[in-house]
């Protein structure tokens, strides 16, 4: 494979796993025990992490990613 197609795959599987990373250990004002004030959104989080998240994330993508280029380049799916 090139080097361009392993790029654009980390690329779209980093946006796909973003999407199941994000919602681990979040939680709202109503499960932290908050008080919320009138008019603001009782759903929204109140500590979202997204560095973490972040990091997390570009670990499980490049993990990913290592095994898709392994599975294409050891000819896995006999094409």
């Amino acid at each position: 494979m090139k080097t361009g197609t392993i790029v654009a795959i980390y690329f779209v599987v980093w946006w796909i796993t973003l999407f199941l990373v994000l919602p681990f250990g979040v939680k709202n004002a109503d499960e932290a025990g908050e008080v919320v004030e009138k008019g603001h959104e009782r759903g929204a989080p109140v500590a979202t992490r997204l560095a973490i998240k972040a990091a997390i994330n570009t670990v499980l993508a490049a993990f990913v990613t290592a095994a898709i280029w392994w599975a294409v380049t050891s000819n896995l799916f006999g094409a």
